[in-house]
Order: structure tokens, then C-alpha cells, then sequence
């Protein structure tokens, strides 16, 4: 079995349960040097505002290969590319971008798209999308406040009364909607959740947990526990980065150890961020981040497998064969 790291050491060496098997839930590929354009990689670098800082590093190519060199060996079997904000009147060209990659590279094993759920023509480009066949989901933010408690109202916004409609609409094509927000707005997003027509909803980045003193991560908790009183939601642990901070593997693990108990065995997936995540943590270190926070939960080799694998094979509906 592929091992990062043989044992944990703590109070005594033990052995880690690795997986066998990765669906890896949310990662991106890009080439600079292509027809698709990347504002933020090539002509807008604006660390000021990147969630993480400094992104130098990821200013070049990352296709598979590079997310193969990566993974180091990881046993990632299928994957789940996520739009990776490239000019937005690309995204349709992005999609079928993917689908040659895949034809050639067996992954991704399925996309999430970009359309604005929210703009005139959403009906004519979510067809447009849905019509590839590896379309799984759509990303589209909504515009969220700076900071905790931010007042921020009017279009886009998780207020404005056009998402109810545009969440249907997203649903009748067979699409989810993956999600990303900080948590600050988690449990305003399980209120419109709870008044909209029936949409399945993943989650990003464990509902961004960036503050983390206790008052932070009790708050994070508290709006994670309303979403997942929402059966339809799912959530994808991935980015545990912090701006202009080292990785802590402690803290990380306690968090997703946290995310693991609220949502369950059924609803969460190992998530890379690969490329965006190696500004803070090798693929390795993250497997054994991950490897030892599952272990904390004292589940069943299926349980294991399941957030490692299975679910993402069953919410993205990737084909295993």
C-alpha cells in the first residue's frame, strides 16, 4: 500500500489506516500557454486578495501530469475538476477543454462548471454545459461579505431574491451546486437552502474555518451543524491553508476531525485544492493530515472508504469502471 508516512508518533508509534483508493473531490489543472485565458495567472496577480497570499508559485502550468508528480504516488483512481476562474466568457471552452484532457489522461472523472446562475441567458448556458457529458455541478459564488459580520446586501448576494429560481433551474438540468462561502455565512446559507426548491449542494473547503480561536471555530461549528441538518448537503474537507500561516497538521486534523462528526460518514469527501493547497502542504502530508483525523473517529473500513472514495464516486455519479 502507498505510504506517506509509515507510522504517527505520539505518545507511541502506531500504524496510520492509509487508503487504498482516492477520488480526489476538487482540484484544478490549467496550461498558461493554451487558448484559455486566466486573468488571476496571467495578467491580474493580486495576492492582496487571494485567500492564501502570496501565489507566485502557481503563476504556470498544472495539467495531469503535474498533478500526477504531485500526488506522489497517492492511489488517486478518479478525480473532480473544479473551474478554475478562468475568463468567464471561456467557460463553455474550459469545459471541453477538460473533456479532451480526459479523453487522453482518464481524469478528471468529472467537472464542475462556471455558469452565472444568476445573469439573463443562465437557462441557454447551463444547457450548454450540461450537455458534456462529465458535467457533474456548477460553481458560482455568491458575493459574501469581508469579514465576519460585514453588512453587504443586493445582487448576488445570498439576499438577493433571484436564487431560488436560479437553484431550480440548476437542479432540472440534474446539476448541484457547489458552494463556497466563508463560514460567517454558513448558517445564513442554511436558511435559504431551507426555503428553496430541492438542490444538491456540496460544500467547498469545509466552509472555510479561517478563524481559529475557540470563539471562531464555535462559530464555524455552529453553522456547519445547520447545514448539515439539510440532508441534501454534502461538504468537501479540503483547504485548510490560513493567509501568510504554516500548516499546523494539529489544528487540521482537530478540524476535520470536527467537520467528520457533524456531517458523517455519509456526506464528506477527501478534497485536494491541488495546485492551490501546495502553497501550504504537500499531497502527502495532507493524505496523513487526513489519514489520522479519520482514524480519531474510530470508524469501520467502509466508513473509511467511504469518505476517501465512495461518496464522491455517488455525489459526482463518476462511473468506476
Amino acid at each position: 500500500m502507498w505510504s506517506p508516512v509509515a507510522t504517527e508518533r505520539g505518545a507511541a508509534d502506531r500504524t496510520l489506516t492509509l487508503p487504498d483508493a482516492i477520488v480526489d473531490a476538487h482540484h484544478h489543472l490549467w496550461r498558461l500557454d493554451g487558448p484559455l485565458r486566466y486573468p488571476w495567472l496571467q495578467d491580474a496577480y493580486d495576492p492582496a486578495h487571494f485567500i492564501l497570499g502570496d501565489y507566485a508559485s502557481l503563476c504556470r502550468d498544472f495539467d495531469v501530469d503535474e498533478y500526477r508528480r504531485a500526488a506522489d504516488g497517492a492511489p488517486v483512481v478518479a478525480s473532480v475538476h473544479v473551474e478554475a476562474e478562468c475568463a468567464r466568457d471561456d467557460a463553455l471552452a474550459e469545459t471541453r477543454w477538460l473533456h479532451e484532457v480526459a479523453a487522453r489522461s482518464l481524469l478528471p472523472s468529472a467537472v464542475v462548471a462556471w455558469v452565472d446562475l444568476l445573469a439573463d441567458d443562465a437557462e441557454e448556458r447551463l444547457a450548454e454545459q450540461a450537455a458534456y457529458p462529465l458535467v457533474r455541478g456548477v460553481r458560482f459564488k455568491p458575493r459574501t461579505s469581508a469579514v465576519p459580520g460585514g453588512m453587504l446586501d443586493g445582487a448576488g448576494t445570498l439576499d438577493d431574491l433571484r436564487w431560488p429560481r436560479a437553484l431550480e433551474r440548476l437542479a432540472s438540468h440534474g446539476l448541484s451546486w457547489d458552494l463556497r462561502v466563508p463560514f460567517w455565512h454558513l448558517g445564513e446559507v442554511a436558511q435559504r437552502l431551507a426555503d428553496v426548491p430541492p438542490v444538491d449542494v456540496v460544500l467547498e473547503h469545509a466552509g472555510l474555518p479561517w478563524d481559529r480561536s475557540e470563539a471562531g471555530l464555535a462559530a464555524w461549528r455552529q453553522g456547519m451543524e445547520a447545514l448539515a441538518a439539510l440532508p441534501r448537503v454534502a461538504v468537501k474537507l479540503s483547504e485548510f491553508g490560513l493567509r501568510n500561516v504554516a500548516w499546523n497538521e494539529a489544528e487540521n486534523r482537530r478540524i476535520i476531525a470536527d467537520a467528520l462528526a457533524i456531517f458523517g460518514a455519509g456526506r464528506c469527501m477527501f478534497a485536494s485544492n491541488f495546485p492551490v493547497a501546495a502553497l501550504r502542504v504537500s499531497y502527502p502530508a495532507l493524505v496523513r493530515t487526513f489519514a489520522q483525523a479519520l482514524d480519531t473517529c474510530g470508524w469501520s473500513a467502509a466508513a473509511q472508504r467511504a469518505v476517501w472514495h465512495d461518496n464522491a464516486i455517488r455525489i459526482y455519479r463518476i462511473d468506476s469502471h
